[in-house]
């Protein structure tokens, strides 16, 4: 289930902080009350978690084929 960020459309709370993360799973209804305080929320766009980049030696260490193009729709393995 992915996470999703909200905020308050207006004002701030004590309770919830105003912002807030929540896991919900894809076919749930859009969120547009906080469930603590009932207030109208919006989502927030958010970052997304992605793992560090990997270099060619990760990656041939992971067991992964890395291939290094030569010419146009050929390849070599590295």
């Amino acid at each position: 289930m992915p996470l999703y960020e909200y905020e308050l459309c207006e004002g701030d709370c004590k309770v919830c902080g105003g912002k807030f993360t929540l896991r919900r799973p894809l076919s749930a209804a859009p969120l547009t009350k906080c469930p603590v305080c009932k207030k109208p929320v919006r989502k927030v766009w958010s970052a997304f978690n992605s793992p560090k980049t990997l270099s060619i030696s990760d990656a041939k260490k992971a067991g992964f084929t890395v291939l290094k193009r030569v010419n146009k729709g050929e390849y070599e393995r590295q």
